[in-house]
């Protein structure tokens, strides 16, 4: 994996972090009102390995999944990206949504690389 300076570490870390928190209460809010939460499962699964792949890749954290479910999350995590960039298409320039959507594209990214390096 490339290196990454401190701040974009700190701040992938944060928005994956934010990332799988909507995603919980996504699927706490669809659960209670009987909605389908497969994809929102799925996607949460996949932004905490991803997550866990990034702290023990930077940080010496464990990281205990096997390779199926690494595969599988990186697989996720990709299929998020377009819509973020459809996000980041529409926002106003300098605006906060434009720069969270930025910062959570890089960190999917990262993730994403750092899962495929642990399928080499």
């Amino acid at each position: 994996m490339e290196t990454v300076n401190e701040e974009t570490q700190d701040f992938s870390l944060e928005s994956l972090e934010s990332t799988f928190n909507k995603l919980s209460n996504a699927y706490k809010s669809m659960t209670e009102k009987g909605s389908n939460t497969t994809l929102v499962k799925k996607r949460q699964n996949a932004v905490k390995i991803g997550l866990e792949s990034l702290k023990n890749t930077w940080n010496g954290r464990k990281f205990s999944h096997d390779e199926e479910t690494a595969l599988t999350s990186k697989d996720v995590l990709r299929g998020m990206i377009p819509s973020i960039e459809k996000q980041i298409a529409k926002a106003k320039e300098g605006s906060s949504q434009k720069t969270l959507n930025e910062r959570r594209l890089t960190a999917l990214k990262l993730a994403i690389e750092s899962l495929e390096d642990r399928l080499k």
